[in-house]
């Protein structure tokens, strides 16, 4: 089933409902200039948007302002991070609208504004994004800051938020004379607009009256995506908490309803119990999650990333030339396996050239095209092991000098209270100093973020994930590099154990249970396979690139992702009816 036939479903239930799929997240990546996002979960959520603009999917989708963005980060010398604010001009970028809601929180009232700003689709499609504000005269001082920070302050500050996001985003879609029939909750972040819904069903009624067939209404219109293989990563508060913030009549139905665990109100279990569909990030997330959570059904629909968004310009050109169409289909993508591999090599030359440029003008470092040249840019965060490559550092030293060379450029930043994390970087950039050389050049670039992104998935050699199994939910960076026909050298976790086709696609670090066992088989992937490749017989690493793109970049784009969003988890009846009706005249004849 393809784009005509999703396109028709999708707009029949909009027709038949004049509704709108309301898709909830608390970071999304709308443009480089507005820093409202910190990295995988709102990046995701950016190309979400982009790929149901380009398929034309009635959808709505809903965010807070954060006035004052994530954080800029400055790396000293010493790898020492410091950050500082991103204030951006919300007045100048976004259009206000005129209608506001009024929330409780801590007994006080919250008025909550929004702002719109268009994504627009290759069709011409428009999707609205409402940015939630609550920073107006009206309001108490300490809630006029709750939509400045993304993931700053305390708990009491995130829980605030999240209210303003759940509750006054059901809210605010209300005054706009939106008529959702699909909430998606992207994360639990979003998860307490639940409550505003049982609240809506029950009619003015008290929440204690709410019984399993008022909670079975509101079910059948949510749906869930868990990001989180962790339990420790899912936003969790005291009772007490809950109780001042949301009220007790809204704490005693959460614990009665079983959202409480380990006596702590759990953001992911309200919306695991209010969700008729709830979906991982991966099949191996999938189960993961199915694992952590085992009374609740869990199915997987893997990520992708925008293809038009991620594929650098000059790569861009060659699709253009030889596939014309596939903006609109990204499937079409399948058909790269037929453009020259010299045209991809050629391309993808002036992308590398692009980043050298880009390493030179932020560092003063001179990088050399000719040298191979292996990207590491993702959130500083140890499970991510961004140190791996350095277990044996005489053996790194000697592989680059017996091989031809080798360059590393590592990006990422750290969480303000990730301590480790952020001991992390300051331990690569150690090494960088101490190991760096004629043979190997090692470079950490400060403030990893969208465009610094593209640069990098576009113009390195080799694309390398290391992750502590299984902390991978999916991973994205790597499907950006792969539709730069750049192959990847990674641990078996996330989208690499479905996109992992060997030497084909990329490479695969062996399975152990040390540390010091997977850095034994990272390098001897690039000791005796790959660098031997890169420099030794260069048409065979250019048919592992136009491989790569054929085979990973045409499926694991969100364009996929949002079909199997809309036949599974958004109209599923209609993919029922749709099915039936084509059968039928083949039934009767």
């Amino acid at each position: 089933m393809r784009f005509n036939q999703l396109q028709q479903m999708a707009e029949l239930a909009s027709a038949q409902e004049r509704s709108v799929v309301a898709y909830f997240s608390m970071e999304i990546a709308v443009d480089p200039s507005m820093p409202t996002y910190s990295g995988g979960l709102g990046v995701l959520a950016g190309d979400t948007l982009r790929s149901a603009a380009d398929l034309s999917l009635p959808l709505v989708a809903l965010t807070l302002a954060h006035r004052k963005g994530y954080f800029r980060q400055h790396l000293d010398a010493d790898g020492v991070q410091t950050e500082e604010t991103q204030p951006w001009d919300i007045e100048s970028q976004l259009t206000a609208e005129g209608p506001t809601v009024t929330i409780v929180v801590e007994d006080r009232p919250v008025t909550i504004r929004a702002w719109r700003h268009d994504v627009i689709g290759v069709t011409g499609h428009t999707i609205p994004i409402y940015f939630l504000d609550t920073n107006l005269e009206r309001n108490d001082p300490k809630d006029r800051i709750l939509t400045d920070h993304l993931y700053g302050g305390d708990g009491d500050y995130r829980l605030r938020q999240e209210a303003v996001l759940g509750i006054g985003g059901a809210r605010i879609l209300e005054a706009l004379d939106y008529r959702p029939i699909v909430y998606h909750m992207n994360e639990g972040h979003a998860a307490l607009l639940t409550i505003a819904l049982l609240e809506k069903q029950l009619f003015g009624s008290p929440l204690d009256s709410a019984d399993e067939s008022t909670v079975d209404a509101v079910r059948r219109r949510c749906v869930f995506t868990t990001h989180t293989p962790v339990p420790a990563g899912h936003d969790r508060f005291s009772a007490d908490q809950s109780n001042r913030i949301l009220g007790p009549e809204r704490t005693r139905t959460f614990e009665r309803l079983g959202c409480f665990h380990d006596g702590l109100l759990n953001m992911t279990y309200i919306a695991l119990r209010f969700a008729r569909y709830v979906n991982g990030v991966a099949m191996q997330h999938g189960k993961v999650s199915r694992a952590m959570f085992p009374e609740y059904r869990i199915d997987a629909i893997t990520n992708g990333v925008h293809a038009a968004t991620w594929t650098s310009p000059a790569i861009q050109a060659a699709f253009d030339r030889h596939m014309p169409r596939w903006r609109q289909d990204n499937i079409s993508l399948r058909y790269a396996i037929d453009i020259p591999e010299e045209e991809i090599e050629q391309a993808h030359r002036e992308s590398k050239l692009a980043l050298i440029a880009a390493v030179n003008e932020r560092t003063g470092v001179e990088l050399r095209p000719d040298i191979f040249t292996i990207g590491f840019a993702r959130r500083a965060a140890t499970y991510k092991r961004c140190d791996l490559l350095f277990t044996d550092p005489e053996r790194l030293v000697k592989m680059a000098h017996e091989h031809g060379g080798l360059q590393v450029i590592y990006s990422g930043k750290a969480h303000p209270a990730d301590e480790p994390g952020k001991a992390k970087i300051r331990r690569v950039i150690e090494l960088a100093k101490e190991l760096g050389n004629a043979d190997l050049r090692i470079v950490y670039l400060e403030n990893y973020e969208w465009q610094l992104g593209a640069l990098l998935t576009g113009g390195v050699d080799l694309w390398l994930n290391t992750p502590k199994r299984p902390y991978e939910a999916s991973g994205t960076s790597g499907m950006k590099a792969a539709l730069n026909g750049v192959p990847s050298l990674s641990i078996l976790d996330g989208w690499w154990i479905e996109g992992w086709i060997e030497g084909v696609t990329g490479w695969a670090i062996a399975d152990h249970d040390d540390d010091a066992g997977e850095a034994t088989s990272l390098y001897e992937h690039l000791e005796q396979v790959i660098l031997p490749l890169y420099y030794g017989d260069q048409n065979q690493w250019k048919r592992i690139m136009r491989s790569t793109i054929a085979l990973n970049g045409s499926y694991f784009n969100t364009q996929r992702m949002i079909e199997q969003y809309i036949l599974n988890a958004y109209f599923p009846e209609h993919r029922r009816d749709h099915s039936a009706a084509a059968l039928e005249p083949i039934l009767t004849h």
